[in-house]
């Protein structure tokens, strides 16, 4: 809680956290999306990069943190702070718990991916009553856009450069030219 004098009134405001967890294997426009939407509704965004429990990455965690360190550096604005976290072995709800967050902030694309999102926060509700979800509708000029497909078109040779940073897209040609040459 934060104490604010508004003429001669004390108001306590409640300081809102969110937390956006995922893979981000790699960052993509529609995670900036995301984030650029989500730290509109919050005064600290916590960015908790789950180390991909099931998934085959081609960026290890501590690439992809700095690489969400690097793209934060401009998206924070009007008092909002961005801290991105790692986090491994725990539910989201812990996680939130742990980092402070009251919402759990997630980017829907389609309806496949509300019907997951919406079971995911029914479970994690009956956990921990204290954390909300919000669900935030990607631009629709960013909502086909998923990792799994970008990482798919630079390892074909393709530009990546309209689904990603400048940066992150020079980060994944590298790597991928790097397993080519393997």
């Amino acid at each position: 809680m934060v104490a604010e004098k508004i003429g001669k009134v004390e108001v306590t405001k409640r300081r809102h956290v969110g937390l956006y967890p995922g893979t981000f294997d790699p960052v993509t426009l529609g995670h900036i999306d995301i984030v650029t939407r989500a730290i509109k509704l919050v005064d600290h965004l916590v960015i908790g990069l789950a180390t991909g429990t099931g998934k085959s990455p081609l960026f290890s965690l501590e690439e992809r943190v700095e690489m969400w360190r690097h793209e934060a550096e401009s998206l924070a604005h009007h008092g909002t702070t961005i801290e991105v976290i790692p986090f491994d072995n725990k539910l989201q709800v812990d996680f939130a718990r742990e980092v402070g967050a009251n919402v759990i902030i997630r980017g829907l694309r389609s309806m496949a991916d509300f019907e997951y999102e919406f079971q995911m926060a029914a479970m994690n509700q009956r956990l921990n009553m204290e954390v909300e979800a919000a669900f935030l509708m990607a631009d629709p000029r960013r909502q086909a856009i998923n990792s799994r497909l970008v990482k798919e078109i630079a390892m074909l040779g393709g530009d990546v450069k309209p689904f990603t940073s400048p940066h992150v897209a020079d980060l994944l040609v590298r790597r991928c030219k790097e397993l080519k040459g393997k």
